[in-house]
C-alpha cells in the first residue's frame, strides 16, 4: 500500500527536479550569452564614442547610413541560406558540413545580385555625397565580411555553444574599437580612411572566427539536400531584407530629406536606442530556439503579454538610464553626442516599440512562417516609409520631429501586433 501511494509522489518529485534542472540550464545559458552582449555593450560604447567624436557630424551620419545600407544588402548574401544553417545547427548538427558547402556556393552565386543592388542604392541615395570607393568598402565590410562572421556566431548559438559566441562577439567589437581609437590619433582622419580601417577590423574578426570558432566538419556539396530548402531560404532572405528595410530605411530617408547633419544627429539617437536591444536580442534568440522545438510554447496569453511587457519595460528603463547619465554628464560620450543627448528624453518610448516589432518578427521566423513574415515586414516597411516621409516633409524642428517618432513607432507596433498574432493562430510550418 505504501509503495502504491509513493508512486505519484515519486513521479511528481522527478518532474519537479527535471523542470528545476531545465530552468537552471536555461538561466546558465542566458547568463553566458548575455555576458557576451555585456562585453559587446562596453566595446560598442567605446567604438561609438571614438568614432562619433572623431568624424564630423555629417561624416558620421554618412557612415551610419552607408553601414545601414550594408546591413540591409548583406541579407542578399547566400540568398538567406544562413537561416538554414541556423536550423541545421539547432536540429541536425551532423549535417553542418554539407550545409556549409551549400552556404558558400550560394554566397558566390549571390555576388552579382549583391553588386547590382549596391549600385542601385549608391546611385539613389549616396551619389555626390560619398565616393564610390568609400561606399564600396563599407558595403564589403558589412555584406561580404561581417555577415559571414555573424554566420559563425549564429551556428554556435544554434549548437548551444554560447561561450564561443560570447568570446567572438567581444573580440569583434574589441577590434572595431581599436580601429576607431586608432583613427582618433591620425591627423586629418576622415570617412575615406575610416572605411579602410573598418574593413580591416571586420576582416580580422572573420579570420579568427572561421579559424577558431566554426565547427570543423568536412565540407561536402550535396545539391539534393538544398533543393527543398532553397525556397525557404529565399523567403527568409526577402523577409530579412524587408525587416532591415523597415529597421534601417529611416536613416536613408533622413539623409535624403534632411541632409548629412540631421542624419548624423538621428544616427546618434538611433545608435543609443539600438544599445537597448542588446539584452532583448539575447533573450529572443534563446526563445526562438525553444519555439523551434515547441511551436505552441506561447499559447498562453498571460505568458505572451508578460514577455511583451518585459521587453517594453527593459527597453524603456535602459534608454532612461542613458538619458539620465547624459543629463548629469552631458559630454560623457563626447561633444558630438552631447549635441544630440537632450533629444533622448523626447524619444523615450521609441526603443520599447522598436524592440517589440523586432521581437514579433522573430516569433514568426521561429514557427517557420517565413512567407507571412515577409508579407508583414513589407507592410510595416511601407507604413514606416509613409509615416517618416510625412513627418520629414512637414516638421522642420528637430526636437518636434524626435518627439513625434514616439507616435510613429507606436503605430508600427500596433500594426505589427495585429499582423503577428493573427498569423500565429495558423498552423506552424516545419522546415
Amino acid at each position: 500500500m505504501t509503495e502504491i501511494s509513493d508512486t505519484p509522489r515519486t513521479a511528481t518529485m522527478d518532474r519537479f527536479l527535471r523542470l528545476a534542472a531545465e530552468r537552471k540550464s536555461i538561466i546558465r545559458d542566458y547568463a553566458v550569452a548575455i555576458s557576451g552582449n555585456a562585453g559587446r555593450l562596453v566595446f560598442s560604447l567605446v567604438y561609438f564614442v571614438a568614432l562619433a567624436n572623431t568624424l564630423s557630424l555629417a561624416e558620421f551620419g554618412l557612415f551610419a547610413t552607408a553601414s545601414a545600407a550594408g546591413v540591409l544588402l548583406s541579407r542578399v548574401l547566400s540568398f538567406g541560406f544562413i537561416s538554414v544553417l541556423y536550423r541545421m545547427a539547432t536540429i541536425r548538427p551532423r549535417l553542418l558540413g554539407a550545409y556549409t558547402a551549400g552556404f558558400l556556393a550560394l554566397s558566390a552565386l549571390s555576388l552579382p545580385v549583391l553588386a547590382a543592388a549596391a549600385t542601385v542604392v549608391y546611385l539613389a541615395a549616396f551619389a555626390g555625397q560619398v565616393s564610390p570607393r568609400t561606399f564600396a568598402l563599407v558595403i564589403a565590410a558589412e555584406a561580404l565580411v561581417w555577415r559571414p562572421t555573424e554566420a559563425v556566431m549564429i551556428v554556435n548559438n544554434g549548437l548551444g555553444r554560447f561561450g564561443r559566441t560570447t568570446v567572438l562577439v567581444i573580440l569583434a567589437m574589441l577590434l572595431r574599437s581599436l580601429a576607431a581609437l586608432s583613427l582618433a590619433f591620425v591627423p586629418g582622419a576622415d570617412l575615406a580612411l575610416w572605411s579602410w580601417l573598418y574593413l580591416a577590423a571586420n576582416l580580422a574578426a572573420l579570420v579568427v572566427g572561421v579559424a577558431f570558432f566554426y565547427p570543423h566538419q568536412r565540407l561536402r556539396f550535396d545539391k539534393r539536400l538544398y533543393g527543398p530548402r532553397v525556397v525557404h531560404s529565399l523567403a527568409v532572405a526577402g523577409a530579412e531584407i524587408l525587416f532591415y528595410l523597415q529597421m534601417e530605411f529611416d536613416k536613408l530617408l533622413v539623409l535624403t530629406f534632411g541632409g548629412p547633419n540631421l542624419a548624423g544627429i538621428y544616427a546618434i539617437i538611433m545608435r543609443l536606442v539600438d544599445l537597448t536591444a542588446i539584452p532583448i536580442r539575447t533573450f529572443t534568440m534563446m526563445l526562438v530556439q525553444k519555439i523551434m522545438k515547441s511551436p505552441d510554447l506561447l499559447r498562453r496569453f498571460s505568458l505572451t503579454a508578460s514577455i511583451e511587457a518585459g521587453v517594453f519595460l527593459v527597453s524603456t528603463l535602459a534608454i532612461a538610464a542613458l538619458a539620465l547619465i547624459l543629463h548629469v554628464y552631458p559630454k560623457a560620450l563626447g561633444s558630438n553626442v552631447a549635441e544630440a543627448a537632450p533629444l533622448l528624453w523626447l524619444a523615450m518610448l521609441v526603443p520599447g516599440f522598436r524592440n517589440l516589432v523586432e521581437y514579433q518578427a522573430e516569433l514568426l521566423f521561429a514557427r517557420g512562417q517565413v512567407k507571412i513574415r515577409a508579407l508583414n515586414l513589407a507592410l510595416l516597411a511601407g507604413a514606416k516609409a509613409v509615416l517618416l516621409i510625412w513627418l520629414l516633409s512637414r516638421v522642420d524642428d528637430t526636437a518636434e520631429l524626435v518627439a513625434l517618432l514616439n507616435a510613429a513607432f507606436a503605430a508600427l507596433y500596433l500594426a505589427s501586433l495585429l499582423l503577428t498574432y493573427s498569423a500565429m493562430r495558423l498552423p506552424w510550418k516545419p522546415v
